[in-house]
């Protein structure tokens, strides 16, 4: 499991029949968190508060992903990138 916070996002490529499609998901407020869990095929991209209340979440066929990639706020940080 992979924990990031507020400002990280993380973006997931799959293959959708020849064609790669782009998602997002992004921990918008204080407090919120980004978790990626792997299991039995399926990899899930959660959104959860501080208590761990589920937020949003989108679930992909682990054979059909191509990249995921994490994004962390603090990367931005250090490079002088605010938005």
């Amino acid at each position: 499991m992979s924990l990031l916070m507020k400002g990280d996002r993380v973006e997931i490529v799959i293959d959708a029949g020849g064609t790669p499609r782009t998602y997002e998901v992004v921990a918008r407020k204080a407090g919120r968190r980004i978790e990626i869990t792997t299991g039995r095929g399926v990899v899930e991209v959660t959104e959860v508060t501080r208590t761990g209340a589920p937020v949003r979440s989108a679930r992909f066929m682990a054979s059909r992903i191509l990249a995921l990639v994490e994004h962390p706020a603090g990367d931005r940080e250090r490079r002088g990138d605010r938005s």
